[in-house]
Protein backbone atom coordinates (compact mmCIF):
# COMPACT_ATOMS: atom_id res chain seq x y z
CA UNK A 1 0.00 0.00 0.00
CA UNK A 2 1.25 3.49 -0.82
CA UNK A 3 1.87 5.69 2.20
CA UNK A 4 -0.71 8.45 2.63
CA UNK A 5 0.53 11.66 1.08
CA UNK A 6 1.91 13.98 3.67
CA UNK A 7 2.81 17.63 3.39
CA UNK A 8 6.25 18.25 4.82
CA UNK A 9 5.83 21.98 4.67
CA UNK A 10 4.60 25.00 2.77
CA UNK A 11 5.66 28.52 1.83
CA UNK A 12 3.66 31.76 1.53
CA UNK A 13 2.82 32.85 -2.04
CA UNK A 14 5.14 35.54 -3.42
CA UNK A 15 5.38 37.50 -6.69
CA UNK A 16 7.10 35.89 -9.68
CA UNK A 17 10.50 37.60 -9.78
CA UNK A 18 10.95 36.82 -13.48
CA UNK A 19 7.84 38.94 -14.21
CA UNK A 20 8.84 41.56 -11.64
CA UNK A 21 12.26 41.94 -13.28
CA UNK A 22 10.59 42.92 -16.57
CA UNK A 23 9.04 45.97 -14.84
CA UNK A 24 11.95 46.77 -12.49
CA UNK A 25 14.28 48.82 -14.64
CA UNK A 26 15.95 51.10 -12.10
CA UNK A 27 15.07 50.50 -8.44
CA UNK A 28 14.53 47.22 -6.62
CA UNK A 29 11.33 46.98 -4.49
CA UNK A 30 12.11 47.32 -0.73
CA UNK A 31 11.16 43.73 0.12
CA UNK A 32 14.14 42.49 -1.94
CA UNK A 33 16.76 44.91 -0.56
CA UNK A 34 19.11 43.10 1.84
CA UNK A 35 21.08 45.48 4.08
CA UNK A 36 21.48 42.52 6.49
CA UNK A 37 23.74 40.58 4.08
CA UNK A 38 27.43 40.86 3.16
CA UNK A 39 27.43 42.67 -0.18
CA UNK A 40 27.72 40.16 -3.02
CA UNK A 41 30.39 41.99 -5.00
CA UNK A 42 33.90 40.65 -4.58
CA UNK A 43 36.59 42.91 -5.93
CA UNK A 44 39.43 40.64 -7.03
CA UNK A 45 38.79 36.93 -7.12
CA UNK A 46 42.02 35.97 -8.91
CA UNK A 47 43.87 34.91 -5.78
CA UNK A 48 41.05 33.15 -3.99
CA UNK A 49 41.30 29.37 -3.58
CA UNK A 50 39.12 27.25 -5.83
CA UNK A 51 36.77 24.41 -4.91
CA UNK A 52 38.55 21.01 -5.29
CA UNK A 53 37.94 19.02 -8.49
CA UNK A 54 37.37 15.27 -8.20
CA UNK A 55 37.72 12.97 -11.21
CA UNK A 56 35.22 10.14 -10.92
CA UNK A 57 37.07 7.94 -13.42
CA UNK A 58 40.07 7.97 -11.09
CA UNK A 59 37.87 6.73 -8.22
CA UNK A 60 37.20 3.61 -10.32
CA UNK A 61 40.83 3.13 -11.37
CA UNK A 62 43.03 0.80 -9.27
CA UNK A 63 46.03 3.05 -9.99
CA UNK A 64 44.54 6.38 -8.83
CA UNK A 65 41.72 5.30 -6.51
CA UNK A 66 43.49 5.77 -3.16
CA UNK A 67 44.86 9.23 -3.90
CA UNK A 68 41.57 10.46 -5.44
CA UNK A 69 39.58 9.05 -2.50
CA UNK A 70 41.86 10.89 -0.09
CA UNK A 71 41.41 14.07 -2.15
CA UNK A 72 37.62 13.67 -1.98
CA UNK A 73 37.79 12.97 1.77
CA UNK A 74 39.72 16.22 2.33
CA UNK A 75 37.29 18.16 0.09
CA UNK A 76 34.31 16.89 2.15
CA UNK A 77 36.02 17.67 5.46
CA UNK A 78 37.50 21.05 4.63
CA UNK A 79 35.29 22.47 1.90
CA UNK A 80 32.00 20.55 2.02
CA UNK A 81 31.99 21.07 -1.77
CA UNK A 82 33.71 19.67 -4.85
CA UNK A 83 33.31 19.73 -8.61
CA UNK A 84 32.88 16.28 -10.15
CA UNK A 85 34.25 15.65 -13.63
CA UNK A 86 34.23 12.49 -15.77
CA UNK A 87 31.06 11.41 -13.96
CA UNK A 88 29.95 9.22 -16.84
CA UNK A 89 26.72 11.00 -17.69
CA UNK A 90 26.07 11.52 -21.39
CA UNK A 91 26.73 15.08 -22.49
CA UNK A 92 23.79 14.81 -24.90
CA UNK A 93 21.34 14.22 -22.01
CA UNK A 94 22.86 17.07 -19.97
CA UNK A 95 22.60 19.45 -22.91
CA UNK A 96 18.94 18.52 -23.55
CA UNK A 97 18.01 18.97 -19.88
CA UNK A 98 19.80 22.35 -19.74
CA UNK A 99 17.98 23.66 -22.82
CA UNK A 100 14.59 22.31 -21.81
CA UNK A 101 14.71 23.91 -18.35
CA UNK A 102 15.61 27.25 -19.95
CA UNK A 103 12.61 26.86 -22.27
CA UNK A 104 10.39 25.85 -19.33
CA UNK A 105 11.14 29.13 -17.53
CA UNK A 106 10.31 31.01 -20.77
CA UNK A 107 6.71 29.72 -20.72
CA UNK A 108 4.13 32.52 -20.48
CA UNK A 109 2.92 33.23 -16.96
CA UNK A 110 -0.57 31.82 -17.76
CA UNK A 111 1.04 28.51 -18.70
CA UNK A 112 3.21 28.54 -15.56
CA UNK A 113 0.17 29.00 -13.32
CA UNK A 114 -0.73 25.35 -14.01
CA UNK A 115 2.46 24.44 -12.16
CA UNK A 116 2.20 27.00 -9.32
CA UNK A 117 2.64 26.09 -5.66
CA UNK A 118 -0.68 25.05 -4.14
CA UNK A 119 -1.64 26.41 -0.69
CA UNK A 120 0.01 24.29 2.00
CA UNK A 121 2.56 22.77 -0.38
CA UNK A 122 6.10 23.58 -1.47
CA UNK A 123 6.18 21.99 -4.89
CA UNK A 124 5.77 23.95 -8.11
CA UNK A 125 6.80 27.47 -9.12
CA UNK A 126 7.39 29.93 -6.27
CA UNK A 127 9.88 30.39 -3.43
CA UNK A 128 10.60 28.19 -0.42
CA UNK A 129 11.09 29.11 3.25
CA UNK A 130 8.80 32.17 3.17
CA UNK A 131 7.12 32.09 6.57
CA UNK A 132 5.99 35.70 7.13
CA UNK A 133 4.63 38.62 5.09
CA UNK A 134 7.41 40.91 6.40
CA UNK A 135 10.22 38.56 5.44
CA UNK A 136 12.79 39.76 2.89
CA UNK A 137 12.62 37.90 -0.43
CA UNK A 138 15.21 36.44 -2.77
CA UNK A 139 15.75 37.79 -6.27
CA UNK A 140 14.98 34.47 -7.89
CA UNK A 141 12.24 31.97 -8.71
CA UNK A 142 12.31 28.24 -8.22
CA UNK A 143 10.46 25.28 -9.59
CA UNK A 144 10.61 22.49 -7.02
CA UNK A 145 9.30 18.95 -7.20
CA UNK A 146 9.86 15.60 -5.56
CA UNK A 147 10.84 13.03 -8.21
CA UNK A 148 11.60 9.80 -6.31
CA UNK A 149 10.17 7.53 -5.03
CA UNK A 150 7.62 7.85 -7.83
CA UNK A 151 4.59 7.50 -5.52
CA UNK A 152 5.50 10.86 -3.95
CA UNK A 153 5.18 12.71 -7.28
CA UNK A 154 2.40 15.31 -7.39
CA UNK A 155 -0.10 14.36 -10.15
CA UNK A 156 -0.31 17.96 -11.48
CA UNK A 157 3.48 18.39 -11.77
CA UNK A 158 5.84 15.71 -13.12
CA UNK A 159 3.21 13.75 -15.12
CA UNK A 160 1.91 17.00 -16.70
CA UNK A 161 5.26 18.37 -17.87
CA UNK A 162 5.55 18.89 -21.63
CA UNK A 163 7.28 16.21 -23.73
CA UNK A 164 10.15 15.53 -24.41
CA UNK A 165 11.07 17.48 -21.23
CA UNK A 166 9.29 14.93 -19.01
CA UNK A 167 11.07 11.92 -20.54
CA UNK A 168 14.47 13.61 -20.36
CA UNK A 169 13.93 14.52 -16.70
CA UNK A 170 12.89 10.92 -16.05
CA UNK A 171 16.18 9.69 -17.54
CA UNK A 172 18.13 12.38 -15.66
CA UNK A 173 16.40 11.45 -12.38
CA UNK A 174 17.42 7.77 -12.74
CA UNK A 175 21.03 8.70 -13.65
CA UNK A 176 21.29 11.11 -10.72
CA UNK A 177 19.99 8.51 -8.27
CA UNK A 178 22.74 6.10 -9.39
CA UNK A 179 25.35 8.85 -9.26
CA UNK A 180 24.29 9.93 -5.74
CA UNK A 181 24.50 6.35 -4.46
CA UNK A 182 27.97 5.90 -6.02
CA UNK A 183 29.21 9.11 -4.40
CA UNK A 184 27.76 8.04 -1.04
CA UNK A 185 29.46 4.64 -1.40
CA UNK A 186 32.83 6.31 -2.03
CA UNK A 187 32.27 8.57 0.98
CA UNK A 188 31.61 5.54 3.19
CA UNK A 189 34.85 3.99 1.89
CA UNK A 190 36.81 7.20 2.55
CA UNK A 191 35.38 7.39 6.08
CA UNK A 192 36.21 3.68 6.66
CA UNK A 193 32.67 3.18 7.92
CA UNK A 194 30.25 0.31 7.46
CA UNK A 195 28.63 0.95 4.06
CA UNK A 196 25.37 -0.57 5.36
CA UNK A 197 25.01 2.44 7.68
CA UNK A 198 24.79 4.58 4.55
CA UNK A 199 23.00 2.09 2.33
CA UNK A 200 20.16 1.39 4.78
CA UNK A 201 19.53 5.11 5.15
CA UNK A 202 19.81 6.31 1.54
CA UNK A 203 18.77 3.35 -0.62
CA UNK A 204 15.47 4.17 -2.35
CA UNK A 205 15.76 7.59 -0.75
CA UNK A 206 13.85 10.74 -1.57
CA UNK A 207 15.05 12.73 -4.55
CA UNK A 208 13.89 16.23 -5.43
CA UNK A 209 14.73 18.76 -8.14
CA UNK A 210 15.00 22.48 -7.53
CA UNK A 211 15.33 24.50 -10.75
CA UNK A 212 16.48 28.07 -10.11
CA UNK A 213 15.99 31.16 -12.25
CA UNK A 214 17.79 34.34 -11.20
CA UNK A 215 16.77 37.26 -13.46
CA UNK A 216 19.18 40.15 -14.10
CA UNK A 217 18.74 42.92 -11.53
CA UNK A 218 19.30 46.68 -11.93
CA UNK A 219 20.87 46.86 -8.42
CA UNK A 220 22.54 43.43 -7.99
CA UNK A 221 24.64 44.64 -5.04
CA UNK A 222 21.46 45.20 -2.97
CA UNK A 223 19.79 41.80 -3.39
CA UNK A 224 20.40 38.07 -2.83
CA UNK A 225 19.53 35.45 -5.42
CA UNK A 226 19.35 32.88 -2.61
CA UNK A 227 19.92 33.58 1.08
CA UNK A 228 23.11 32.18 2.70
CA UNK A 229 22.27 28.67 3.95
CA UNK A 230 23.59 25.16 4.25
CA UNK A 231 21.56 22.47 2.47
CA UNK A 232 19.38 20.54 4.88
CA UNK A 233 19.53 17.42 2.69
CA UNK A 234 21.84 14.40 2.40
CA UNK A 235 23.67 15.26 -0.80
CA UNK A 236 23.20 18.04 -3.37
CA UNK A 237 24.30 17.65 -6.99
CA UNK A 238 24.10 20.96 -8.87
CA UNK A 239 24.09 21.40 -12.63
CA UNK A 240 24.83 24.90 -13.89
CA UNK A 241 22.45 25.49 -16.84
CA UNK A 242 24.05 28.51 -18.47
CA UNK A 243 27.43 30.21 -18.34
CA UNK A 244 26.66 32.87 -15.70
CA UNK A 245 28.48 32.52 -12.38
CA UNK A 246 26.74 33.29 -9.11
CA UNK A 247 27.29 30.50 -6.58
CA UNK A 248 29.49 31.55 -3.66
CA UNK A 249 30.56 29.50 -0.66
CA UNK A 250 31.72 30.70 2.76
CA UNK A 251 35.23 29.51 3.56
CA UNK A 252 37.38 30.88 6.37
CA UNK A 253 35.09 33.88 6.72
CA UNK A 254 35.26 34.83 3.01
CA UNK A 255 32.77 34.39 0.19
CA UNK A 256 34.46 32.40 -2.57
CA UNK A 257 32.86 32.30 -6.03
CA UNK A 258 32.65 28.88 -7.70
CA UNK A 259 33.73 28.85 -11.34
CA UNK A 260 31.78 25.90 -12.77
CA UNK A 261 33.71 23.64 -15.16
CA UNK A 262 31.84 22.74 -18.38
CA UNK A 263 29.47 19.78 -17.81
CA UNK A 264 30.82 19.18 -14.32
CA UNK A 265 28.51 18.67 -11.35
CA UNK A 266 29.00 20.74 -8.22
CA UNK A 267 28.50 18.34 -5.31
CA UNK A 268 28.00 19.44 -1.73
CA UNK A 269 27.47 17.85 1.65
CA UNK A 270 24.09 18.55 3.24
CA UNK A 271 23.26 18.79 6.95
CA UNK A 272 22.03 15.18 7.01
CA UNK A 273 25.44 13.87 5.89
CA UNK A 274 27.10 16.09 8.50
CA UNK A 275 24.87 14.40 11.09
CA UNK A 276 25.42 10.87 9.71
CA UNK A 277 29.20 11.35 9.54
CA UNK A 278 29.06 12.73 13.10
CA UNK A 279 30.51 16.07 12.03
CA UNK A 280 33.49 14.70 10.06
CA UNK A 281 32.04 15.96 6.76
CA UNK A 282 30.64 19.47 6.88
CA UNK A 283 27.73 21.18 5.22
CA UNK A 284 28.95 24.64 4.26
CA UNK A 285 27.01 27.87 3.92
CA UNK A 286 26.59 29.08 0.37
CA UNK A 287 24.49 31.66 -1.46
CA UNK A 288 23.51 32.76 -4.96
CA UNK A 289 24.30 36.26 -6.19
CA UNK A 290 22.84 37.91 -9.28
CA UNK A 291 24.09 40.37 -11.89
CA UNK A 292 22.72 43.22 -13.99
CA UNK A 293 23.49 41.67 -17.38
CA UNK A 294 21.97 38.23 -17.80
CA UNK A 295 19.83 35.65 -16.02
CA UNK A 296 21.49 32.66 -14.33
CA UNK A 297 19.90 29.22 -14.23
CA UNK A 298 20.85 26.13 -12.26
CA UNK A 299 19.26 22.88 -11.15
CA UNK A 300 19.96 21.27 -7.81
CA UNK A 301 19.16 17.61 -7.27
CA UNK A 302 18.72 16.77 -3.60
CA UNK A 303 19.18 13.23 -2.40
CA UNK A 304 17.78 12.30 1.00
CA UNK A 305 17.18 9.29 3.23
CA UNK A 306 13.88 7.43 3.04
CA UNK A 307 11.13 9.31 4.87
CA UNK A 308 10.14 6.16 6.77
CA UNK A 309 13.48 5.84 8.56
CA UNK A 310 15.18 7.68 11.33
CA UNK A 311 18.68 9.13 11.29
CA UNK A 312 21.55 10.12 13.49
CA UNK A 313 25.33 9.60 13.59
CA UNK A 314 26.29 6.28 11.90
CA UNK A 315 26.81 3.55 14.53
CA UNK A 316 30.09 2.47 12.88
CA UNK A 317 31.59 5.95 13.46
CA UNK A 318 30.70 6.10 17.18
CA UNK A 319 33.43 5.13 19.64
CA UNK A 320 34.14 6.08 23.25
CA UNK A 321 36.58 8.68 21.83
CA UNK A 322 34.01 9.93 19.30
CA UNK A 323 30.65 10.09 21.07
CA UNK A 324 27.58 11.14 19.04
CA UNK A 325 27.39 14.89 18.46
CA UNK A 326 23.81 14.84 17.13
CA UNK A 327 20.45 13.49 18.27
CA UNK A 328 18.55 10.73 16.48
CA UNK A 329 15.37 11.94 14.78
CA UNK A 330 12.75 10.57 12.38
CA UNK A 331 13.50 11.68 8.80
CA UNK A 332 9.94 12.97 8.24
CA UNK A 333 10.03 14.91 11.55
CA UNK A 334 13.36 16.42 10.52
CA UNK A 335 11.84 17.84 7.32
CA UNK A 336 8.68 19.08 8.99
CA UNK A 337 10.82 21.03 11.45
CA UNK A 338 12.95 22.40 8.64
CA UNK A 339 10.20 23.80 6.42
CA UNK A 340 8.51 25.62 9.31
CA UNK A 341 11.52 27.97 9.56
CA UNK A 342 13.21 30.68 7.55
CA UNK A 343 16.35 29.68 5.68
CA UNK A 344 19.07 30.99 7.96
CA UNK A 345 22.67 29.85 7.77
CA UNK A 346 23.25 26.63 9.72
CA UNK A 347 20.73 27.36 12.45
CA UNK A 348 18.68 24.22 11.86
CA UNK A 349 21.52 21.68 12.14
CA UNK A 350 22.74 23.58 15.22
CA UNK A 351 19.41 22.75 16.86
CA UNK A 352 20.19 19.04 16.35
CA UNK A 353 23.43 19.15 18.32
CA UNK A 354 23.52 17.20 21.57
CA UNK A 355 25.60 19.72 23.53
CA UNK A 356 22.89 22.38 23.07
CA UNK A 357 20.62 20.40 25.36
CA UNK A 358 23.32 20.19 28.01
CA UNK A 359 23.92 23.93 27.94
CA UNK A 360 20.22 24.59 28.38
CA UNK A 361 20.05 22.20 31.34
CA UNK A 362 23.03 23.72 33.15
Amino acid sequence: MEPAEQSLGSSLPVPCVQELAKETTTTVPPRYVRPDQDPPNISDTTYLPQVPVIDMQKLFSPEFMDSELEKMHCACKEWGFFQLINHGMKTSLLEKVKLEIQEFFKLPIEEKKKYWQEPGHLEGFGQAFVVSEEQKLDWGDMFYMVTLPTYLRKPHLFPKLPLPFRDDLEAYSAELKNLAMKIIEFMAKALRMDYNDMKNLFEDGKQAFRMNYYPPCPQPELVMGLNPHSDSVGLTILLQLNEMEGLQIRKDGMWIPVKPLPNAFIVNIGDILEIVTNGIYRSIEHRATVNSVKERLSMATFYNPRLEGDMGPAPSLITPESPPLFKRIGVADYFKGLFSRKLDGKSYIDAMRIQNEEHKAS
